[in-house]
């Protein structure tokens, strides 16, 4: 399921990253690899807060889409 699904405090599995290979490439600079743990902090107006790899991050849903867990 992507990430936009994905529950609020409960930790996911990233499983795949679609997109164009800039976004893969920009969103692997972030901290967003497949097998690495996320969980989702805060959905804020259209942007979702995640920690990833002891970091929080922000980044817009349809970035979030393109994250299966």
């Amino acid at each position: 399921m992507p990430l936009t699904l994905a529950d609020t405090g409960e930790s996911f599995v990233i499983k795949r990253i679609g997109g164009k290979p800039e976004v893969r490439k920009h969103l692997e600079n972030l901290g967003f690899v497949v097998g690495s743990n996320v969980s989702v902090i805060n959905a804020i107006g259209g942007n979702i807060i995640v920690k990833v790899k002891e970091a929080r991050v922000a980044i817009s849903q349809e970035m979030a889409q393109k994250i299966m867990v």
